[in-house]
């Protein structure tokens, strides 16, 4: 009786110890991996496989887990370095890297320490860039730097299985002898602009006066070439009435005009005494002859 209970009892034992290596074997078999990370699985201390997001199976008690890498994009820390431009001015450049992992195989067993190899990298190359430049196009040009640091670092980091998704440039800083001897440069040029801009009005001033002086002599020249015009056709009406017969009426038109000659000056202020010329009575009398005759 106590054979069999001891038999039973091992049996039980022995199916519970399955169970748990079964258990453990399922366990170490089934890898959940999150969508932000990938997991790095080595046999025997090499490289197996790189997981992705999802349910994966490995081989249990051979294969393991080596590395849970990240592949959410990182920001390197701000790092700050001097670099001395091609006019041979000393600035400090503040610049920061967005990167994200794409292979975590190269990147596990190919560098040690990513950040201040991409760190120590980026400063190599804003020294070589900066250098090729001058302090107006590091200021004026920087998208442009900025595109050919993110492109250098690129093509340099792509042995680590990273992959740069943005390079900026902070700031560009200058000692304070540069700051002031530049900002002595932009108040002489502020003058130099206001100089230049009086210069401007007073000129389009002078213009606009010699435009107003030339407009007003043109009208003039107009309003005399219209008179004398008038004058002329005036004469040429006069002289087509006399040749067609009528100098009477010509005669009546100048006796007309002497007679209110005559009377403007007699109306005149301070005249109190006319004196009528012997030609003026005739005009009088040519005037009343022609009306009169005209009447009849």
């Amino acid at each position: 009786m106590q054979d069999t209970l001891l038999d039973l009892l091992g049996q039980n034992i022995f199916y519970i110890i399955l169970a748990v290596v079964i258990f453990l074997a399922i366990t170490s078999a089934i890898r959940i991996v999150p969508q932000s990370e990938k997991y790095v699985v080595e046999r025997f201390g090499r490289l197996r496989s790189v997981l992705g997001p999802g349910i994966n199976i490995i081989t249990p008690f051979i294969d393991r887990v080596a590395h849970k890498i990240s592949v959410l994009e990182r920001q390197l820390p701000t790092n700050s370095q001097d670099a001395i431009t091609a006019d041979n001015v000393l600035v400090q450049v503040e610049s920061s890297v967005f990167y994200r992992i794409i292979e975590p195989e190269k990147t596990v067993y190919r560098i040690r320490d990513v950040d201040a190899a991409i760190a120590t990298t980026v400063a190599g190359i804003v020294r070589s860039e900066i250098g090729t430049m001058e302090l107006d196009q590091v200021q004026s040009n920087r998208a442009s730097l900025i595109e050919r640091i993110r492109d250098s670092l690129a093509n340099i980091v792509d042995d680590w299985g990273i992959e740069v998704t943005r390079a900026e440039i902070l700031d560009v800083n200058l000692d304070e002898a540069t700051r002031a001897a530049m900002l002595q440069q932009l108040n002489a040029e502020r003058a130099r602009r206001a100089q230049v801009t009086e210069a401007e009005g007073r000129r389009r001033a002078v213009e606009l006066a010699a435009d107003g002086d030339l407009y007003a002599a043109e009208q003039q020249a107009k309003a005399r070439r219209i008179l004398a015009e008038a004058e002329a056709y005036a004469t040429s009406a006069i002289a087509e009435a006399i040749a067609k017969g009528g100098l009477e009426a010509a005669q009546y038109q100048v006796a007309l005009k002497q007679v209110e000659a005559l009377t403007a000056v007699g109306n005149s202020e301070g005249s109190q005494t006319v004196i009528v010329p012997a030609a003026a009575v005739d005009a009088f009398g040519d005037a009343f002859r022609l009306l009169t005759g005209s009447r009849k």
